[in-house]
């Protein structure tokens, strides 16, 4: 199927209030095997100055959905439906040269791999000037003072001597805060992370970490954190966003998903987490079995075939979708069959005292 040409955008609807808000995002893939269902009715908000997490498994979802906002599978053979409102302006419809002025300015991102997204053949520092002058009409010396300023900022030594310094040059570390220090160069509002620290020692990653937050707070700026790893989100996220088999299915303030979790797979997922805090009174207990495919999802819950809680519902996990309804008034919601009031025993008496 071709991809649909860019339309202007019409606001038939009046813009969420929210900085960021996702509206039943959608994003398939047709293949010759059936049509990818990566992202299926994603919905969340994010404030400026807050930090989101969105954790889950690999294929769940999370980077397809940071590329949807950033308007990178537009000209692909991905459809994306539903609405992303980033200040008021729409995004799935935006004209491709309109979204490529956000992109890198108002918004911009940090890739899990620095040394695949930084390119071989150019200064690190030429990359950074590059990105300054992308979006500013400003001379190549004043660009060069700001990338500087930027390398400073994030921690590289000797700034001005390692402008001229290739990606190979650097160290894991030193590249993921060059990389930092690009997609910061502009100031942008909204700044997306991807598994920024999965490749680097647990030294190094709370430093990364600690100078992501450090900056968030000098811009105010929003911060979306796609990751796997639960402690990274205890550490750093206000909200978080629970995605399994392209749908979300739990979401809920940090305090919620990790002292107060209603769904089995959050379940899964904090049983499966080391505790440093405190000595564990069980085994780590991973989730049996594997991810669903996306492109035959489970009919009913999407989680059921891993689910050991499932017989206690009956027909209903394997043949009526949960919808994602509120736990509570606060903005916890969770997608389960099991009663909310099941759901809190079977934590306080099956799954607490193991973590």
């Amino acid at each position: 199927m071709q991809p649909q040409p860019a339309i202007d955008v019409h606001l038939e609807t009046e813009a969420p209030s929210a900085f960021l808000s996702v509206r039943d995002l959608r994003v398939h893939f047709p293949t010759t095997d059936g049509v990818v269902k990566s992202v299926d009715g994603l919905s969340f908000d994010l404030e400026r100055g807050q930090i989101l997490g969105i954790v889950g498994e690999s294929g769940s979802g999370k980077s397809v959905t940071s590329q949807a906002i950033l308007g990178l599978h537009k000209g692909s053979s991905a459809q994306v439906s539903g609405e992303i409102w980033f200040e008021g302006k729409e995004l799935v419809r935006m004209r491709e040269g309109d979204m490529r002025a956000l992109r890198g300015n108002e918004m911009s991102m940090i890739f899990q791999d620095p040394l695949s997204s930084l390119h071989p053949l150019y200064t690190v520092g030429w990359q950074i000037v590059e990105a300054y002058r992308q979006h500013n009409k400003v001379s190549k010396a004043i660009a060069h003072r700001r990338a500087i300023e930027m390398l400073d900022r994030v921690g590289i030594p000797n700034p001005d001597k390692r402008f001229d310094d290739y990606p190979h040059q650097f160290s894991g570390g030193m590249r993921q805060r060059a990389m930092i220090a690009m997609a910061l160069v502009n100031d942008p509002k909204l700044l997306i992370a991807d598994e920024p620290t999965t490749a680097l020692d647990v030294t190094v990653q709370a430093q990364i970490l600690e100078l992501m937050k450090d900056l968030q707070h000098e811009f105010n700026s929003a911060i979306i954190l796609i990751t796997h790893d639960l402690g990274v989100v205890a550490e750093t996220c206000e909200t978080v966003v629970v995605m399994y088999g392209g749908q979300c299915v739990e979401q809920g303030s940090a305090d919620d998903i990790f002292y107060n979790p209603q769904m089995p797979y959050t379940w899964g997922l904090l049983g499966s987490m080391p505790r440093m805090d405190r000595t564990r009174q069980a085994r780590l207990s991973p989730i049996p079995g594997t991810p669903p495919s996306l492109i035959q999802v489970p009919r009913g819950c999407v989680f059921h075939p891993r689910c050991r809680f499932r017989d206690r519902v009956g027909e209903a996990c394997t043949t009526v979708h949960p919808d994602l309804e509120d736990v509570d008034a606060t903005g916890h919601r969770a997608r389960c069959h099991i009663a909310a009031r099941q759901r809190s025993e079977i934590f306080s008496t099956e799954i607490a005292p193991t973590l």
